[in-house]
């Protein structure tokens, strides 16, 4: 699992480094990279949102303990 919380982290890491370049310079830097095809950005958004969940669940789930 320490693989997994790693790739999450960075994923959700990315996901908000990519949401404060589109509020501070309307830069979004997937589409910017992966701009070729939309069906890989809307997979990207799908995975970092994905990882986010993940993220949350770990939370509530490290509190219940």
């Amino acid at each position: 699992m320490k693989e997994l919380d790693w790739v999450a982290n960075l994923l959700v890491t990315v996901g908000a480094l990519n949401w404060g370049l589109v509020g501070a310079f309307k830069l979004d830097l997937v589409q910017t990279i992966m701009g070729t095809s939309p069906a890989i950005v809307q997979l990207v958004y799908v995975v970092v949102g994905l990882s986010g969940l993940y993220q949350v669940y770990k939370m509530t789930t490290k509190s219940k303990k």
